[in-house]
């Protein structure tokens, strides 16, 4: 670790690999040869789209996409998809079903409501304090589609396996774990996720988008609001995020050249995770707040015995060099983002920052 950086489990944004950081900063004045930065160079010059073609190129290799899937980029974050979902896919007597694991999830939701859509909650985890993701869903075979959060960053939770909907796509809120692990792409409608938790920084939304989906986009809608436009510019409809979209790119390269594509990313996702909660599980003075079969892999949450100790946690943390421990507002605790780019090296100092902490205040 670089002597002045601390490892990071901030939840987003959040860590990104030292080497794309690196890259970013010995090309920032000088993006390849063009004498310009990547701030002043032109979305419609041949450097800008070699950039965002390359990502979307990427994107599908990593995923195995296939070309009836389009990538876009779009402004606003996971946060205008929870509007720009039901506008585009839900005409006049059509309705969508969710699935309600927590905040993001309700605030998609909500959405849908303003918006005056026709939708279901057909499951929910809320009676327990959305500590786990429901099981045996019955969802609506005349749904448009099921509207999913794959893994929230604030309870702790994450689906392990997606749901069998049978032939009703799944829309699903990726932000938190896009590009951690290998997808059945065959069984989405249509993936979002806010770049700045797992694939680059806060600016840009990656839309993933199957094109049937599109078909389904009525032409009455605004057009900075509708798929349709972006899908039809290749997202250049208007000047995009630069720096974020090269970001992205950047991060993308690192997954398949540097970690060698999403089986191996999830192989050590798997491997951090198990690292941490093993530990948790071995310890009477930390509580984890998830049910063990619901955990995420990408954000592991727990107690301490009382909030002032979980103060002292936190700040002690950070003075040892382990930032970002401090849990969500609105359920307080202390939560470590283990994102791609945060390293087995930074878990395994956080277990023995927990064990000394436990030994001297157990």
């Amino acid at each position: 670790m670089n002597a002045n950086r601390i490892f990071n489990f901030n939840p987003g944004p959040a860590a990104l690999p030292i080497s794309v950081l690196q890259e970013i900063q010995e090309s920032f004045l000088n993006l390849g040869g063009s004498g310009m930065s990547i701030l002043e160079i032109s979305h419609r010059s041949k450097e800008f789209e070699e950039i965002l073609n390359d990502a979307i190129i990427r994107t599908k290799r990593l995923l195995q996409l296939d070309d009836n899937f389009q990538v876009l980029f779009i402004q606003g974050g996971a946060s205008l998809q929870f509007l720009m979902v039901p506008l585009n896919f839900l005409s006049e007597g059509k309705s969508a079903d969710y699935v309600n694991t927590g905040t993001w999830s309700t605030k998609a939701i909500k959405e849908a409501q303003i918006l005056g859509k026709t939708i279901h909650v057909v499951a929910s985890s809320e009676d327990q304090n959305f500590s786990y993701i429901p099981k045996n869903i019955r969802f609506h075979e005349d749904a448009v589609y099921v509207h999913i959060t794959s893994n929230n960053t604030i309870k702790g939770t994450q689906w392990a396996r997606f749901p069998d909907t049978g032939s009703v796509p799944i829309v699903a809120d990726m932000s938190s774990d896009i590009m951690s692990r290998r997808l059945e792409v065959e069984k989405f409608g249509l993936i979002y996720a806010g770049a700045q938790k797992n694939i680059g920084p806060a600016g840009v939304c990656m839309v993933i988008v199957r094109e049937d989906m599109l078909d389904l986009v009525p032409p009455t809608i605004p057009t900075m609001l509708s798929y349709q436009t972006y899908a039809s510019k290749n997202s250049l409809f208007n000047t995009p995020p630069c720096l974020a979209v090269y970001t992205v790119q950047l991060v993308l390269k690192w997954l398949e050249e540097t970690i060698g594509g999403l089986e191996k990313m999830e192989t050590l996702n798997h491997k951090k995770a198990t690292t941490l909660y093993d530990f948790i599980d071995s310890s009477d003075f930390y509580q984890g707040t998830a049910e063990p079969q619901s955990r995420s892999l990408m954000n592991v949450t727990f107690r301490l015995p009382n909030e002032e100790l979980e103060k002292q946690f936190v700040q002690a943390a950070l003075e040892q060099g382990l930032g970002g421990l401090k849990g969500h507002r609105s359920v307080g605790g202390c939560r470590a983002s283990i994102y791609n780019a945060t390293s087995l090296q930074a878990v395994e100092s956080l277990v023995d920052f927990m064990k000394a902490f436990e030994k001297q205040n157990g």
